[in-house]
């Protein structure tokens, strides 16, 4: 199938996917390539490999994802795992994971089965035109009037919605802007009045089909709630987690796609009668690369063990290491692939052009790169990453369907704010917070203060000494601080 129809993966990809005469969306003909090869893939047993046996999968562990992931990506492009919009023979269902962990009956016997047979397609809008990282400030409202829920606001890069028949809609429903608690999300119909696509937003790599999407009184009743009230950004959390594993593996298999194949050109190519792969400048970074990636291959397969093991949140700040640094590896993998191959590296001839354009969102999309490794440093240097929330008040009052208390940080949540849940302090006007730390310790190589000190709950700057006791601080002891004389 793939044979017959080339024209999709050779040099004239973008311009065969793409209907420029409409929109810039993705040409039928593609789609429909693609929705029959998810159909073969499902009839041979291999589509709904890591979903539970319950709903025809094979209960596959985060673990085979991630070898299975960077496999079908490290074979280049291809129906069996088409890089720009995430179809694979081995599918990744996120949203069915939602919704077996937050959804009705109802809505499991409706969305499930409809996803797979194509009568239910659902988008994912939180993304907003004033708010992407700090996603506990949307600008979305829904706000109860009798049994109805009323949406308004406007969602941006809401993918997927020129074929959706169903929208994941973040709204808040109760709370102040800036809180974890008190976002709801609501499963619209797209069909529901009020709900207008607007401007599709041509990226970098196209086609396209990220579109902003305004909701003007629109209404909804309770069976549209997804989860709990107030508690939206669990969802969001089992989203993002989810996809930042399997993400991460899939960079990793195309960098190392562009690694072996610089490789093999820098082998084969002999400029001035001598192999190219001779000068150490062909070698050495193509061998920085090939480490790299051995490297990352270790922690994306140790972190999603661990994910298997003790659940996402808590392995939340491996997950995000693996994601950005994966990310960036391919980017710079893509990158040192064309300069390898020279002129023809840069033409669409060659497949590296492609690679990079498609990963480089990633280290935008599912949590930007300094989100992550923002995470990562707010671990490090004491926030709690996982946010423990309260019962939420709706906006007329009402408490979530079910008030217990339980942990939720979506994506980017509190940036900014000094947040009113535990763990949840950041640095604020005249606050002190965990990057202060970090920005002390860099300063350690220069000025060499003893690094800060946590006292309590709060960062504390040491007391001064003397420069001649600051250089004879004892050796680090097993809880990682200095010893002052």
């Amino acid at each position: 199938m793939e044979a017959d129809n080339i024209e999709y993966f050779d040099h004239r990809r973008e311009h065969a996917r793409t209907d420029w005469d409409n929109g810039g969306l993705p040409r039928p003909e593609w789609e429909a390539l693609l929705g029959e090869t998810m159909r073969r893939a499902d009839a041979a047993g291999h589509l709904r490999y890591a979903l539970p046996e319950s709903v025809g999968g094979r209960g596959g562990s985060n673990l085979d994802m991630a070898v299975i992931r960077e496999h079908l990506a490290a074979k280049g492009l291809g129906l069996h795992n088409d890089l720009q919009n995430e179809t694979s023979v081995v599918g990744n269902f996120p949203f069915i994971l939602m919704m077996l962990a937050k959804g009705t009956d109802a809505q499991r016997a409706e969305f499930i089965d409809g996803a797979f047979d194509g009568t239910h397609l659902v988008a994912f809008g939180l993304t907003e035109p004033e708010h992407g990282s700090d996603a506990t400030f949307l600008d979305t409202t829904a706000v109860r009037d009798a049994d109805e829920w009323v949406i308004s606001g406007t969602k941006r890069f809401n993918t997927g919605m020129h074929r959706a028949t169903h929208d994941m809609v973040f709204a808040r429903t109760g709370g102040e802007a800036g809180d974890a608690e008190g976002i709801t999300c609501f499963i619209v119909p797209t069909e529901t009045p009020g709900v207008e696509i607007g401007t599709y937003w041509w990226t970098f790599n196209m086609p396209t089909d990220h579109p902003d999407v305004h909701f003007t009184d629109v209404r909804v009743g309770d069976d549209a709630v997804f989860g709990d009230v107030g508690r939206g950004l669990e969802l969001a959390n089992i989203f993002v987690h989810e996809n930042r594993i399997r993400q991460a593996a899939s960079s990793l298999g195309a960098a190392q796609y562009c690694i072996d194949e610089a490789a093999k050109y820098a082998s084969a190519r002999a400029p001035f009668g001598r192999p190219l792969w001779k000068n150490q400048a062909i070698q050495f970074p193509l061998a920085e690369l090939q480490t790299e990636a051995a490297m990352l291959r270790a922690l994306i397969r140790q972190t999603a063990w661990r994910m298997d093991r003790h659940g996402a949140m808590d392995v939340t700040d491996a997950v995000s290491m693996c994601n950005y640094r994966a990310n960036r590896l391919v980017c710079n993998a893509a990158d040192q692939a064309m300069q390898t191959c020279g002129g023809m590296g840069y033409t669409r001839h060659m497949p590296f052009e492609h690679i990079y354009r498609h990963h480089r969102r990633y280290r935008i999309t599912e949590g930007s790169e300094e989100i992550q490794i923002r995470r990562v440093a707010g671990v490090m240097f004491g926030k709690q990453a996982k946010r423990r929330c309260r019962p939420a008040r709706s906006i007329t009052g009402e408490r979530g369907r079910r008030g217990a208390a339980t942990r939720s940080e979506g994506a980017g949540a509190g940036v900014g704010r000094r947040g009113r849940g535990r763990g949840a302090r950041s640095r604020g006007p005249g606050g002190v917070g965990p990057l202060d730390g970090v920005r002390r310790c860099a300063a350690n190589a220069v000025n060499g203060p003893e690094a800060p000190r946590r006292t309590g709950r709060r960062w504390a700057r040491p007391a001064p000494t003397s420069r001649v006791r600051r250089a004879v601080a004892a050796p680090p002891t097993e809880t990682g601080r200095g010893r002052r004389l």
